[in-house]
């Protein structure tokens, strides 16, 4: 079964909200995730700065965004997103069920 998804995978063209929204959102989401360090450190510097965040914060911003961008433009990183979203939609597409509330724990107690 999981070869005939990785072929449907390969088949099904990506339409262009997919390729130019959805996919670079995954990447974002991911690229924060992997970035996480320098997305605190900028966070606590905003935090701390107050109203002169902008200038206090410019060395914070500048490393958060040299990260993000380093993960946007590898090529690697945009295929293992979309191989990712491929997957999500393939399952959404068999179960019916959003990736979003599949990953959601179910209460243990009612």
């Amino acid at each position: 079964m999981a070869t005939m998804e990785a072929a449907n995978a390969e088949e099904a063209p990506l339409r262009h909200v997919e390729k130019d929204v959805l996919i670079p959102k995954l990447m974002r989401e991911k690229a924060k995730e992997r970035c996480a360090e320098k997305v605190e450190a900028f966070n606590h510097c905003c935090k701390e700065s107050g109203f002169f965040m902008v200038f206090k914060c410019q060395e914070e911003n500048a490393a958060l965004k040299e990260c993000l961008t380093a993960h946007y433009n590898d090529p690697v990183f945009y295929e293992q997103c979309k191989q990712e979203y491929i997957q999500e939609k393939l399952e959404f597409e068999r179960t019916g069920i959003p990736s979003k509330n599949r990953k959601q724990k179910l209460p243990t107690s009612m």
